[in-house]
């Protein structure tokens, strides 16, 4: 039995959640309110847990963005706080860790999507149930049909609010970032993060000369843009290091002209307005780039999404589905483990020179181990090893 789905968003959530509905034998369709699919952002980091749901998808991520070997923590002073050994992550986990400019990654994931599948300038303006399902409204007085509606349209989703959703709140942090071309970077695989006692920064290698930057500082509801900020930028963390000057002497006003990003968080909503209606990345989870799991979160929702809606279709063979409770099942799967998520990645960024004296303390080896636990916990392994067991099968069937 397949289903009638409508996708609303074509970013990377939309697209993996289509690609991997698709993949099922599902009837998918997505809608975009951008005129085209040209995707705005730098770059994200795809960890272990990213890549194993890329590699069910079937996306071939070879060559694209920097593969890295260290994640390098130290403190605006230059004291070492920790290395994160990515190498011996990766071993563990068994998947790569590599950084990659967005609108690669959503090249990637659309090589082989049926281009007609996806529908531009179409902004969603209601959702509602009908006798047979669901049905948005768009607009321009248009609708679709179907029997299930995802909503994966970001931070600010109209489908959030139409599920009952409340609003995200701000953590009182933005960054200012960008994804620029340097003439050298000295360690292309070695990322590199700086913590102060009044922000935070990171410079993280994207492949190539491409290097994602970012600094965060302080955010509030009154904030007015300064006329200069790079200004501003450089009089909070010129010194914290000499790769940190050379990309702040490189940087202009225009760089900075798409910034700051303010940083937002919300949980998943217990209880959605519409019985044939979920969410999914940020339009579920929205959260501080912290720990720069974003892109991986919405791959792991489009994973067990997947999932649920597969054992949907089993036991709908069996005569005994529903659903409402299959969608229920991977907001309840998802909820625990991105609730952790959350109240870590909102944690102050900023810490007392105390605090940062303890946290150097920590050795490399159990820095390492720590976040290897806490990622491959993330990662839903089981489910994981459910996933990779049946596509084996359907390859051996086929």
């Amino acid at each position: 039995m397949a289903l009638r789905i409508l996708v609303v968003g074509a970013g990377v959530g939309g697209i993996s959640i289509a690609r991997g509905l698709l993949r099922d034998g599902h009837d998918v369709t997505v809608f975009e309110q951008r005129p085209d699919m040209r995707p705005g952002g730098g770059a994200v980091t795809i960890w272990p847990n990213g890549s194993t749901v890329l590699e069910q998808l079937g996306v071939d991520m070879d060559g694209a963005g920097q593969l890295l070997s260290t994640v390098r923590i130290a403190t605006s002073t230059g004291r070492p706080l920790v290395n994160i050994a990515v190498t011996t992550l990766v071993d563990r986990l068994r998947g790569p860790v590599r950084m990659v400019p967005r609108r690669v990654l959503l090249d990637r994931l659309l090589e082989g999507f049926p281009a007609d599948r996806v529908h531009c300038n179409s902004r969603v303006a209601a959702a509602f149930n009908t006798p047979d399902g669901v049905r948005i409204q768009f607009e321009d007085g248009t609708c679709a049909d179907g029997d299930l509606v995802i909503g994966a349209d970001g931070l600010h989703s109209t489908l959030r609010h139409i599920a009952g959703g409340k609003p995200a709140k701000p953590t009182g942090w933005c960054s200012w970032q960008g994804l620029t071309t340097v003439p050298h970077i000295a360690e292309k695989d070695v990322a590199v993060q700086i913590i102060g006692e009044h922000g935070s920064l990171g410079l993280w290698p994207a492949g190539g000369s491409d290097l994602q930057w970012w600094f965060d500082l302080r955010h509030s509801p009154d904030f007015v843009r300064p006329e200069r900020p790079i200004d501003v930028i450089r009089s909070s963390f010129a010194g914290w290091s000499e790769s940190v000057d050379q990309v702040l002497a490189a940087l202009t006003d225009d760089d900075l002209a798409a910034s700051p990003f303010p940083h937002f968080r919300h949980p998943i909503p217990r209880l959605p307005r519409l019985g044939a209606m979920t969410l999914l990345g940020d339009a579920a989870h929205t959260m501080p780039p912290a720990l720069a799991q974003g892109a991986n979160q919405a791959l792991l929702d489009t994973m067990v999404l997947c999932k649920a809606l597969s054992d949907f279709r089993e036991a709908s063979n069996r005569g005994n589905s529903d659903l409402a409770s299959a969608l229920r099942w991977y907001e309840k799967t998802r909820r625990r483990r991105l609730t952790v998520l959350s109240w870590v990645t909102s944690r102050q960024i900023s810490q007392s020179q105390s605090v940062l004296e303890r946290a150097a303390m920590i050795s490399d080896s159990f820095g390492t181990w720590a976040m290897t636990a806490f990622l491959g916990w993330l990662g839903h392994r089981r489910i994981s090893a459910e996933v990779d067991g049946d596509l084996s099968s359907r390859l051996i069937h086929s």
